[in-house]
């Protein structure tokens, strides 16, 4: 029943972005939201759905927050006249161990500004990170430790 009542929402949802709430619109948001619903079923399990929502959420507002952070620091570095940076690349040991977990970590440390995902270690225990500026590399990587990872590991398991 939950799988139906999300599969409408996401059609009406659907309409809404695409512009078009016509008939054949609205069945091709529902097959659509019907199909991605089923492709994810293990991960979003029924029990427990909208405190795990929540828990999504509160990893979207701390993304948002870190992306004005991470904004307003590459802008102040950028418009200083003693530029005193060190990039560089850090390697940051893993917890989460998912493939999406590893790529949602990646994407989420690619999309702040000041730093970006170079590439996991083939063990997947290891993730490399360029940084604007490494001064404490330590610091960042207790930052992405208790910001981010903590966040997907308790939304996603």
């Amino acid at each position: 029943m939950i799988t139906f009542v999300l599969s409408l929402t996401f059609a009406f949802v659907w309409a809404a972005i695409t512009g078009s709430a016509t008939l054949h619109n609205l069945i091709l948001g529902f097959a659509l939201a019907t199909l991605a619903l089923w492709i994810v079923r293990d991960e979003m399990s029924c029990r427990g759905y909208f405190g795990r929502l929540g828990r999504i959420f509160s990893l979207l507002l701390l993304f948002f927050k870190e992306l004005a952070l991470s904004a307003w620091k590459v802008a102040t570095l950028v418009v200083r006249r003693d530029m005193d940076l060190k990039p560089g690349i850090f390697a940051y040991p893993l917890t989460v161990t998912s493939d999406f977990e590893i790529t949602l970590l990646a994407n989420l440390i690619t999309l702040t500004p000041g730093t970006l995902s170079v590439d996991v270690s083939p063990d997947r225990k290891t993730l490399y990170v360029h940084a604007i500026d490494c001064a404490d590399i330590e610091a960042t990587k207790r930052d992405i430790a208790d910001g981010f990872e903590r966040k997907i590991m308790e939304a996603f398991r």
